[in-house]
């Protein structure tokens, strides 16, 4: 297994709190192995195996019809000499599961773990019953530095060879066997994971009757990453191809494939007002291997707004609220921030043509303020500094300690 050590630290810190622990993200991203690694972890440290009580609620074993039956077959497993661990996997598939999840979360002597692939999870009544009650890590599929643990990289193959691996490839965990056994049953995979996310997660939940429609407007979407787009521009496209749809159901589904973490929305930031701007919003795919398997060949033409999306993503792994900025009539890639300010950054393929450097750089020369800038390229050349405007290798950086 690969050593999910950010979020095996975060659950490490908040073991015993009082809190209930919420893992989110899309389905085979890691969230079962990162349990996994966690109970061998708890394990080490001298709990018992009687102490932890792990279900599956995918697995046919555990079809409780509703949360009563689940609470009850937990709560049978439990006295009140001893501490427990419950770890709920997929807890949204049994009905009104707030209730059960409540119910053991205020018996002193246990510790509640959840995971969920739908955003919808910490919604509606969950988050009513449960406020201030949860801590939320939101998982996403394997980082660049996470990847590259898996292989053998004594085995001559350099470091950029992988990351263009990596950019076509995506990081869902499951890859890295397939890619060591054989590597063109990738798409057979990736396509399974696919569809299991758009049948269970969105067409069942959201009782979506044309997946032909959902189909196109998620390939637009995919096609688009990195650039301003509106459900308004969507359904008209969609429309002069001859797929009749609407504003509205274009703004439906999106919520859909925001909510089953298939996609992420960057909302726009003005930096010199230092306030959000209410449309134009950008979007970026949670994994480059979905969008390589649902676009196909026409996925590789654009490496700029891919390697755009692998910083997008690796800023929200750090822990940054990440927004697209707005500085006058230009724009800064993202804008990332956190408790202790803010911090720039532009993303470009190559700056090597003086044109395209000086173009990156004007809109991190306007913010008008003193936090830190960085442009990141995969241009092989030492660290440089521009006036404040740390240029870096985006492979040196997304493999760095920050």
């Amino acid at each position: 297994m690969i050593e999910r050590t950010e979020y095996l630290e975060q659950l490490k810190r908040f073991k015993d709190k009082d809190l209930i622990k919420v893992v989110t993200g899309i389905r085979r991203c890691g969230k079962s192995t990162l349990f996994e690694l966690f109970i061998n972890y708890l394990k080490d440290n001298n709990i018992k195996d009687d102490q932890i009580i792990k279900i599956n609620l995918e697995d046919v074993e555990y079809n409780f019809k509703d949360y009563k039956e689940l609470y009850d077959y937990v709560n049978v497993k439990i006295n009140s000499k001893k501490q427990y661990y419950v770890f709920l996997d997929e807890v949204q598939n049994v009905p009104k599961f707030q209730k059960a999840v409540d119910s053991l979360y205020i018996k002193k002597n246990v510790d509640v773990y959840i995971t969920g692939s739908n955003a919808y999870l910490l919604s509606g009544e969950l988050a009513t019953l449960l406020s201030g009650r949860y801590i939320e890590i939101k998982m996403l599929p394997l980082s660049f530095k996470e990847y590259l643990s898996a292989f053998n990289t004594n085995s001559g193959k350099s470091w950029y060879e992988y990351f263009l691996d990596y950019m076509r490839n995506g990081g869902m965990p499951g890859n890295i066997s397939i890619l060591e056994d054989n590597p063109n049953d990738l798409d057979m995979y990736l396509e399974g994971i696919f569809t299991t996310i758009v049948y269970k997660d969105i067409i069942t939940r959201n009782n979506i009757s044309d997946r032909t429609v959902l189909e196109n407007i998620l390939k637009f979407i995919f096609d688009s990453i990195g650039s301003p787009i509106s459900t308004k521009k969507i359904s008209d496209t969609l429309t002069s191809k001859g797929i009749q749809t609407s504003n509205h159901t274009v703004e439906n589904y999106i919520s859909a494939f925001v909510e089953s973490f298939l996609i992420y929305k960057a909302e726009r930031f003005d930096v010199k007002g230092k306030n959000l701007l209410a449309r134009d919003y950008k979007y970026y795919v949670v994994d480059s291997g979905l969008r390589s398997y649902l676009l196909g060949k026409k996925a590789d033409s654009d490496m700029g707004h891919i390697l755009e999306n692998i910083v997008y993503l690796e800023l929200l792994r750090r822990g940054y609220k990440v927004y697209v900025g707005k500085v006058d009539d230009l724009e800064v890639d993202f804008v990332a921030k956190n408790r202790d300010g803010l911090k720039y950054f532009q993303v470009a393929l190559s700056v090597r043509d003086e044109t395209v450097l000086n173009r990156e750089l004007r809109s991190l020369q306007k913010t008008g303020d003193h936090y830190p800038k960085y442009l990141l390229t995969l241009d092989m050349d030492l660290e440089t500094d521009y006036d404040g405007i740390t240029k870096i290798n985006v492979v040196d950086w997304l493999l760095s300690d920050e």
